[in-house]
């Protein structure tokens, strides 16, 4: 047998594997969740297995979905929005609020620990004054510069520090720090 004759029955037979092999695959029923769906496939077990999923997983989840015949859902319960956050002040801490906005001049009532329209309108005023963006709560930035930010005295490192200061310590040698002077053009 030829080296010719060898090679053409091997295309022969992987030609007809190729022809032949899909008729002995199995076919595949994809759940119409991914997207595929094929009416003409669908029989009636696999029908009321997917309505005992949906069923199941309603229930799992907590909402009573009637279904339909098809298996889908036909209502929904409505989708509850759950705030974040933030939604209010402590009144105590209002006042504290409030007391600083009227050391600063930018409100002229009684502390009296409710934040309503007039400590909204002043907290913006300082906020707008600042050149800080005006918002309905306070301002990070705005509540340090009235001197109401975190209090670290009791902090783990606190010992012994001073906190009133955050100005940096010149750890310079003199002769070193007038030579930087000098190289900038700067007088001492």
């Amino acid at each position: 047998m030829s080296v010719h004759s060898i090679r053409t029955s091997a295309i022969f037979l992987l030609s007809a594997a190729l022809i032949v092999l899909p008729a002995f695959a199995s076919h595949i029923h994809r759940a119409p969740t991914s997207g595929h769906s094929s009416l003409s496939h669908k029989s009636a077990a696999s029908s009321s297995t997917e309505r005992r999923g949906i069923q199941k997983s309603t229930a799992r989840r907590g909402s009573k979905a009637s279904l339909t015949a098809k298996g889908s859902r036909a209502s929904r319960a409505p989708k509850v929005h759950q705030l974040h956050g933030q939604q209010s002040i402590d009144p105590a801490r209002v006042t504290e609020i409030q007391q600083a906005l009227i050391r600063e001049h930018y409100l002229d009532s009684e502390a009296n620990g409710k934040w309503d329209a007039t400590t909204m309108a002043a907290m913006q005023k300082y906020q707008a004054d600042q050149g800080w963006q005006t918002k309905l709560m306070p301002d990070s930035r705005a509540i340090k510069k009235l001197g109401l930010g975190p209090d670290y005295s009791g902090a783990i490192n606190a010992k012994g520090a001073s906190f009133a200061d955050p100005t940096p310590i010149n750890t310079l040698p003199a002769s070193q720090s007038a030579a930087f002077a000098s190289a900038a053009g700067v007088s001492q």
